[in-house]
């Protein structure tokens, strides 16, 4: 009888243990994200709440989500209704041709009240073939933004007045009401042109897949750092001061700035040369 009890107290050990081994870790209760190979979204998570502006970063490592010429991809917001609030660029923060590559974006939008939304990612299918088309999607909770707006304008060429290299034209983008008003506006010019805009013979000499590192204003002079992609691939006098101009002029729209200092990777000298 003894023997028996020390062998189910033995056996009632080891399936204790075993419970303990192989129990998963952690909070069972908290959100997992939907997993997909090729990216991961490091923020927000799935159902998070969000509110504008967002920022949204993560990275991707291959199947058909790479880099090309400093983007990996587009990000969508909807809501609960499929209509788009806000589309981004997935810009690259790390070498966009060494995998992984780390990405970010910021979306400003506009929503009234509270409720379900969605985060719809697009791989940069360079080869334009559908079969290489990529999407994840990620749930989100959409929350009330400001019912203020600001108004800014951006500055493009436009392709019927091409003779003077520094000549843009505005047009005006409006979003929730942000104390980085500046930086938004600088955002808003990277995305470039809408489509109802390139129809009306608006373009951007501006790269792809450029970011802002950093901006600053003081004393009338906004210091602004890009990345190297800034200046990739960019020949040409006339291209070289069609960029400057339509960087210079979406910044001089604000009474703080009356001049643009321009840099990239924190050097202001040797860049942008034709």
């Amino acid at each position: 009888m003894h023997t028996k009890k020390i062998l189910v107290i033995l056996a009632v050990g080891a399936v204790i243990g075993l419970f303990f081994v192989f129990w998963p870790k952690g909070n069972l209760r908290a959100p997992v994200a939907p997993k997909i190979s090729g990216i991961e979204i490091f923020g927000p998570k799935e159902h998070d709440a969000v509110s504008s502006p967002l920022k949204i970063t993560g990275r991707v490592n291959g199947n058909g989500w790479t880099g090309f010429e400093g983007q990996v991809g587009t990000v969508r917001l909807l809501d609960s209704n499929g209509n788009q609030l806000a589309l981004g660029i997935l810009t690259a923060t790390t070498d966009w041709m060494a995998l992984p590559t780390n990405f970010e974006t910021d979306l400003y939008f506009d929503y009234p009240g509270d409720g379900q939304g969605q985060l719809v990612f697009y791989n940069e299918n360079a080869s334009g073939e559908p079969q290489r088309d990529k999407t994840f999607t990620l749930p989100v909770v959409l929350q009330k933004s400001s019912s203020e707006k600001t108004t800014v304008k951006i500055y493009f060429n436009n392709a019927s007045d091409i003779d003077s290299c520094d000549k843009v034209f505005s047009v005006e983008r409006t979003m929730p009401k942000t104390t980085l008003v500046a930086r938004a506006a600088l955002t808003q010019l990277l995305v470039g042109p809408t489509n109802m805009e390139k129809n009306a013979g608006l373009f951007t000499n501006i790269n792809s897949g450029v970011t802002i590192q950093s901006l600053t204003i003081e004393n009338g002079v906004a210091k602004v750092d890009f990345n190297q992609q800034l200046q990739e691939g960019v020949a040409g006098s006339c291209k070289v001061i069609a960029i400057r101009a339509q960087i210079t002029e979406t910044l001089k729209q604000f009474p703080s700035v009356k001049s643009v200092v321009i840099s990239i990777d924190g050097k202001t000298e040797d860049i942008l040369q034709p």
